[in-house]
C-alpha cells in the first residue's frame, strides 16, 4: 500500500511549537503603505501583472481598503499613466496583489519620473510639428487664396 503523504508540519510562532495541518491553513500577509507589490487585475477573460505601490489603508467602518497606485507603462497607443486601484472585500474576483519579488523589476521614483519626462518630451514634439505645419499652411497655402495670416 502506498503511504499517505504526510500534510502536517510543525511550526513555531513566538516560542510556541504547533502542528499546522497545511491542508486547511491559510496564508496572511501584511502590508504597509508604501510596499511594492504585483496587482493581478482580472478582466472578462483577460489577466494583467502591473506594479504597483501601496498608498493608503482607507479604515472605512463598511469596507476597509487599500489603495494601491498601479503604473500603466503604456503601449504604442497609450501614454504612461497611473491608476488608483481599490481592493476591498467582495473585490477578488476583479483583483489581487501579492509582494513584489526582490528580483523583479520594482517601481522607482527615479524610473517612473523618467518615464512621464520622456512621455511630456515626446508630446512637446508632436505639438512643435503640429505648429510648424500650421505656420507652413499658413504661409503658402493662404497665400495663394489671398488670405495671408500672421502667425499668432
Amino acid at each position: 500500500m502506498e503511504k499517505k503523504m504526510e500534510e502536517k508540519r510543525i511550526v513555531e510562532i513566538d516560542g510556541v511549537k504547533i502542528e499546522v495541518d497545511l491542508r486547511t491553513a491559510k496564508r496572511i500577509d501584511t502590508f504597509c503603505v508604501g510596499d511594492n507589490v504585483k496587482v493581478l487585475c482580472k478582466d472578462y477573460d483577460s489577466y494583467k501583472v502591473k506594479p504597483g505601490i501601496i498608498t493608503d489603508f482607507a479604515n472605512f467602518k463598511e469596507k476597509p481598503t487599500i489603495v494601491v497606485a498601479v503604473f500603466n507603462e503604456g503601449s504604442w497607443s497609450s501614454s504612461p499613466n497611473i491608476e488608483f486601484i481599490h481592493i476591498y472585500e467582495g473585490m477578488e474576483n476583479k483583483y489581487e496583489i501579492i509582494y513584489a519579488d526582490g528580483e523583479e523589476l520594482r517601481l522607482t521614483k527615479d524610473g517612473v519620473i523618467e518615464k512621464f519626462e520622456r512621455e511630456i518630451q515626446k508630446k512637446r514634439n508632436e505639438a512643435q510639428d503640429l505648429q510648424n505645419q500650421l505656420d507652413y499652411f499658413k504661409k503658402h497655402f493662404l497665400k495663394n487664396a489671398g488670405q495671408v495670416e500672421t502667425n499668432a
